[in-house]
Formats: C-alpha cells, structure tokens, sequence
C-alpha cells in the first residue's frame, strides 16, 4: 500500500507540472489575444501586450488568489518551464536570423557596433556604480562580483526578439533607423551571451578550459552550417517539382538544430547567437528555406512569442515592491538603465552624426528588456551565485517593468517621428545611383518573370551598390470565395491543394526565382497576395509601403503570342495596373514583355551585351525613367543610349547638350513649361556631365517636328535595341508626340509608350514606361475602389 501511494505522488508530481504549465500557456494566450484586439488600435506592438497577459496571469494578478496560486506556482515546475523556453529561445532565434537582413548587417556592422557598445559600455559602468548600493538594500551574501556580472546583462542587454516584432509590429522594420536598431540589439546581445558565459562558468577557473570551449562553440556551429548547406542544397534537387519541403525534412533539419543547441547547452554556452548564426548562414535561395518561413513564421508570431514573453511577465511579482528598500533598488535599476542607455547610444549616434530625434527612438528601443537577462537571473538562482530572494524578485520587476513602461513611449515616439522614420519617397531623378534599391516586382503568372528577373538584375548596377528585390505573385481570388482566411491556413499547413490558388504558377515561379538565385547570388524575397482584382491594387501598394519600395513594376495586361502579336489578357489585370498607377505611394513602372527578350537583360551573369534605348521628350516621368536608367547604365553588360527628341524649332540651338542657364535673369513669372523645360535641361547637364562625357552612356539627339516623324523615328530603332525605357506622361500636349498614331488604346502607358505597345509598331524589344510618384494622385478619391 505504502509503494502504491508513493507511486501516485511520483505519477502527481510528474503530471501537475505539465497540466499547469498547459493551461497557464493556455490563459496567457487566451488573455493576450483579447488584449491585442483592445490595445491595438491604440498602436501598441504585440510584445507588450503578451508580456502585460503574462503580468496579469502571475503573482502580480490572477495568481495572488490563493488557489490560483497554488495551481500555477510549484517550485518543482521550474524545470519543465526552463527547458520550454530554451525551447522556445532556439526557434525563435533561428527564424530571426533566417528573417534578418544579413547584408545589411554586414554593410551596416560599424555603425551598429558603435551604437550597441556604446548603449552597453554605458550600462556596464552605470552597473558597477549601484552593485554595491543593491548588494547591500537587498540584504544579499555570495559574490557581488557575480551579482554585478547579472545587473551589467541586465542593463545592457537589448532583448533582439522584443527589438523586432516592435519594429515590425509598427512598421518601421524596413526604415533605416529600424534595421539600425535591429542589427544593434542583435550585437547587443551578443555582448550579454558572452558575460552570460563568464556567469555560468565562473567556477571553471581554468582559463585553457574557457579557450578549448571557445574553440568547440565555433567547431559546432560551422558543422552545423555546413551541413545545413548541403542538405538544404541537396533537398532542394530532390524536391524539384514540389511546392515545398515535406514534414519529415523540415523535421530533420529542425532535429540538427536542437541536436546542436543542447549541445551547447551541456558545454555551458547559451545557444541564443548560434541559433541565430544557424538562422542567417541558412541558404536563402530554394525550397528549404522558403518552407521553413511559411512553416516557422505563423506558429511562432501566434503561439510562442505571447507564451515566450508572457512566461516573462508571469515571474514577474511587484508586490515584493512594497518594501522600502526594495522600491527604492527598483528605482535606482530602471533609472540607471534608460541613463546609460541613453547617455552611450546619444554619444555613439553624435559620432555617427545620426539626428537627435533618432538618437533618442534609438535609445529607447535598445533598452527593451526580457531575453538574456531573464536567462541570467534563472542561472544565478538556480546554481546560488548570490543569495537573495529579494534581489532576483527585483531585479524581475524591473525587467518586466521596464519594457511594459517604456513600450508604450515607444510606440508614442514612432508615430510621432513618422517624419523622420516614415516612408519617404525620393525620385530616381534626384538619387544618388549608389544608394540601395528596393524594387517591387509583380507577376500574374510565370510567362514575365524572367523579364523581370532580368530587370532586376540589370537594375543591380555594380555588385557593391545594394539592392533589395521583392517578387510579388498576384493570385486572383474568386468572387465565390468570401475570406483569404482559408487560403492562408491551407498554404501554411497544406491541409488541401492550391490548384484554384496559383496552381502549379508557384512552381514555375519558384523555380525561376532560385534559378536566379544561383546564378546571380542575389535573393529576391517572394510574396503571394490572393485577392480579387477590385482589392489586389491595395495589396499591391500597402506591400509597397511596408517594404519603403523604391519602384513597382508591373506586368502589362498584354503579352505575347508565339507570333509575336500581343493578346488580350484579363480585364481585371489592366484595372488594377490603373489604379496602381493612381495610388502607389512610389514611382511605378508597366513592363511590356515582349517575350523574346525574356533572357537578354542578363538574369544568368552572362557576357552578352545588352542594348537599352532611354527615350526622352521632356516632363518628370521622362526625367524619374532617366534617374532610374543610372543603375541600368552601371552594369558593364548594358550598353545605355539616350535618345532625345526635340522640336525642329531648336534646330541650330543644340549642340550635344548645350544647355543654356539664365542665371543673371531678373526674376519673372515662369509659365509651367518653361520651369520644366528647365528641369529637363538641368538633369541632363548633370547626367551628360557625369555619364555620357566619361564613355558610360552614349548620347543621339533626334528632331523632328510632328508625331508622325517621331513615329517614323522610332520605327527606324524598332529593331537596334532589347529594351526601351520611356516616361508615362507629363510632357503636355507637345508636338513631338501630337499624332504619333490615330487613336490611344491604353491611355495608361501615356501617348508614346501605347504607341510602342501597340500593333503597328513591330518590334522584338521590351518596354518598360515609368511613372514618377505624384503625392495628388494617391491621395485621389477611391471612386474606382468602390465599382
């Protein structure tokens, strides 16, 4: 009787643990949702809100009622709780750094280690100021060096993953000042990890020991690395006609993680930067990784963030703050924390000569706290580093505190600098050639998407300028469907096929894009949106303004039968390339594919030598193509040519580019021509000067003097050139294009581009017609929205 007894309260003990652990996971996630459908609209980022369900789940809420309390707080549960957020640690930092822009890091690392040393050396000192002051308020015995090892993570560290679902969460992930303090936190962190290992290991006085587990550390990794690349290559070729990877594979590849993670575990290291070095040096291009994101993104943003975090704000406990003394540590914590992240971020951000106001948004977001620090706290009591319930109780409340106050003024801060860090669009006409494009390509189906791809590449300019291409794959949903809600659980756990979704397009596109890939070593991120085409321009642009797009291409309604002719393609492809056209918070361009010219803007690398024709008239969407043809110009595989048309009244007046400049003019009233054949004349002063004088660009001047002789003139180049690039509108009524043909067809693609789209001018050539962004035209009425 006495065995079975003993057995029951074995079977108790190991089962409660689990039960409890479930339901607190259960009620954190149920709370955290109700509250970020309240919170929200007030613009607060996801992260706090889980903490604040977490907050309100623990000793500071529902669970000062006794038999809450009871039920959720067993000193025996600790375990299973550490292991899950180890657990929960490792994905997450896999898919950071399988989400992180790695070449922005590296392009970007001086400036973001400036700032995480500087917010951390700060901190570090503001830390070793108040170890002797808390050592002695909290009543502690043991090492205050150890005690003071855990206030300097706690204040230096900048919780990474609270970093970026806050800037993701208020859209600012891809400004500069969010990716800056993105890759600062990650460095941040990694200074945390290091004394974290210091903290762990402190016993180990032997310092070859420390040296030799330095050494395996790096070994694991770059195994780990390298493994990853050839079977994620490997799985790749053997998955060649599917959509994605089956279960069984990620599984395995998941399997290495942990496997490797454990490891490091046992030897002391934590596994928060390998994890998130496994994640960023994970092949980007293919099946692999494409799967691992649909598959890792949805669970982990709805499931493990709110009970990650809320699992943090559930430790936390502020009555321990009714003590005096306890209160008043607590006060010196956060005041020594914002004042050292503030006084070394504000030092590092004046030597980099970044803005004040962006300085301090800067600041604030490196003191997010709740990932390293709370790992440190839980080795320090768990292997009695220093004795002292009240310091840990503390130094938890200040954490938690800390990110639930200063979230907020986060939050405040964003939408107030939104001048600083919103979306500002710059015309190509006035930007500087060499400074980073992100271009938006859209695609119906796969028949573009080499062209595309091939725009891209050509757009690359020198390898050293940056770029950032975006494919969206636009996926008509039927007037049947009611919700895109079913469509997203099927893509991302594949319970049903996607046939009526893209059907077997996503392979082809797919495969084209890790083609390119391979060949170029440029990624392209990939986006679906499904939608029916009276919505799919708002995807369009909202994708546009979330990723701060430079430029968005679109495909032309038209494309190319196997006789060259161009057919007729679906209504509503041509209405949303309108509205697009109205709305777009950027300049946008329509491709016109003429499909034999789907290779020759050089996706492969190859050495051929590409003919691109600038067709310019005069007015800013002719000047935006001219800006935009610089990065075209800069790649030694296009050879560039502007051709421009003047009126036969300037005939003895030019002279290459003789530009004239009345700068001694009295001031006058300017009539709206004149100012902008002004603005002409001025940009292609600079461009000659720059471009056409050094031997980069070649330069022909055509006049003419009616539509009917341009016509006739570019009849005469149809065949010379692979693409020609010209502007939408914004010349007036000019006779240089006056009766270019007897009637407009697609009055969208302005009076020269619908004449080279059109049937009687016959050529092999692609054309893209770009349009410069308008402030007045996206703030239009929504009257189209609506039919």
């Amino acid at each position: 009787m006495a065995g079975t007894e003993q057995q029951a309260s074995c079977n108790n003990e190991l089962v409660n643990p689990i039960i409890s652990m479930g339901l607190q996971y259960s009620g954190i996630l149920v709370i955290s949702h109700v509250l970020q459908i309240l919170l929200k609209p007030l613009g607060q980022a996801s992260p706090f809100v889980q903490i604040l369900a977490g907050f309100l789940m623990g000793p500071s809420g529902f669970s000062r009622i006794k038999a809450v309390e009871k039920f959720f707080i067993q000193s025996y549960a600790s375990g299973y709780y550490e292991f899950m957020a180890l657990i929960f640690r490792t994905i997450i930092m896999f898919l950071i750094g399988l989400e992180t822009d790695f070449p922005y890091l590296m392009r970007n690392i001086r400036p973001a280690s400036i700032i995480a040393c500087g917010s951390s050396l700060a901190c570090t000192f503001f830390a070793a100021a108040v170890t002797f002051l808390v050592f002695q308020e909290t009543a502690s015995r043991g090492s205050s060096f150890m005690m003071s090892l855990m206030i300097i993570i706690t204040l230096a560290n900048a919780a990474s993953p609270i970093v970026v679902r806050v800037a993701a969460d208020l859209k600012f992930s891809t400004s500069e000042t969010g990716r800056l303090a993105i890759s600062s936190s990650l460095i941040a962190d990694a200074y945390a990890v290091i004394l974290l290992f210091i903290l762990s290991e402190y016993k180990s006085t032997s310092i070859a020991k420390w040296i030799f587990f330095f050494f395996l550390y790096f070994i694991i990794v770059g195994i780990v690395i390298v493994i990853n690349m050839y079977l994620a290559n490997w799985l790749n070729r053997r998955n060649r006609n599917q959509k994605y990877l089956r279960n069984a594979e990620i599984f395995v590849l998941l399997a290495i993680l942990y496997v490797a993670a454990m490891a490091l575990e046992h030897f002391g290291f934590s596994s928060i930067i390998a994890s998130f070095l496994i994640g960023s040096m994970f092949p980007r291009g293919g099946k692999a990784a494409r799967t691992l994101l649909i598959k890792l993104t949805y669970p982990i943003h709805n499931f493990i963030f709110p009970i990650y975090f809320g699992n943090h704000g559930f430790r936390a406990n502020v009555t321990k703050l009714k003590n005096l003394r306890n209160f008043m540590v607590f006060c010196i914590l956060i005041l020594s924390s914002i004042g050292g992240k503030i006084v070394g971020t504000l030092a590092a951000c004046f030597h980099l000569k970044i803005p004040y106001r962006e300085g301090v948004l800067l600041a604030f977001m490196m003191n997010l706290k709740g990932h390293v620090d709370m790992l440190a706290l839980t080795i320090g009591l768990t292997d009695d580093l220093v004795l002292s319930q009240n310091f840990y109780d503390v130094m938890i409340a200040t954490i938690i505190v800390n990110t639930l106050v200063w979230g907020p003024i986060v939050a405040f801060m964003v939408r107030r600098e939104s001048d600083i860090i919103g979306y500002r669009q710059i015309h190509f006409e006035s930007q500087n050639p060499e400074s980073e494009l992100r271009i938006l390509a859209c695609v119906h189906s796969p028949r573009p998407v080499a062209t595309m791809l091939g725009l891209v590449a050509a757009s690359r300019g020198p390898r050293d300028v940056p770029i950032t291409p975006y494919l969206m794959h636009l996926v008509e949903l039927p007037g049947k469907k009611k919700t895109n809600l079913m469509y997203n659980q099927r893509e991302e756990d594949e319970l049903s096929d996607e046939d009526d979704y893209g059907g077997n397009d996503v392979v082809e596109i797919n495969d084209a894009v890790d083609m390119f890939t391979s060949e170029t070593g440029l990624f392209v991120h990939q986006i679906k949106a499904v939608s029916p085409f009276s919505r799919m321009h708002a995807d369009i642009c909202n994708n546009a303004e979330d990723i701060r797009a430079s430029i968005v291409v679109l495909p032309f309604h038209k494309h190319q039968r196997i006789d060259g002719k161009l057919e007729n393609g679906k209504q509503g492809i041509r209405t949303t390339n309108q509205k697009v056209l109205r709305h777009a918070p950027c300049s946008v361009a329509i491709l016109i594919d003429r499909g034999l010219t789907a290779g020759s803007l050089n996706p492969s690398g190859s050495d051929s030598l590409q003919h691109i024709a600038i067709l310019f008239f005069g007015g800013p969407d002719d000047r935006e193509a001219l800006g935009f043809s610089k990065r075209l110009g800069m790649d030694h595989h296009v050879n560039l040519t502007i051709i421009r048309f003047l009126p036969a009244s300037s005939r003895g007046q030019i002279a290459g580019v003789n530009i004239a400049h009345k700068t001694d003019d009295v001031l006058m009233a300017i009539s709206n021509d004149e100012v902008e054949k002004e603005a002409d004349n001025a940009v292609l002063t600079e461009f000659h000067n720059r471009y056409v004088v050094t031997g980069q660009v070649g330069y022909v001047e055509k006049v003419v003097e009616s539509g009917a002789e341009t016509a006739s003139a570019l009849r005469d180049m149809a065949e010379m050139y692979s693409l020609f690039i010209v502007g939408k509108d914004g010349r007036g009524h000019s006779i240089l294009t006056t009766g270019m043909s007897d009637w407009e067809e697609c009055p969208e693609l302005g009076k020269v581009g619908d004449f080279l789209a059109s049937p009687e001018f016959d050529i092999s050539g692609s054309v893209l017609v770009v349009q410069q962004y308008r402030p007045s035209k996206h703030d239009d009425d929504d009257d189209d929205d609506k039919q």
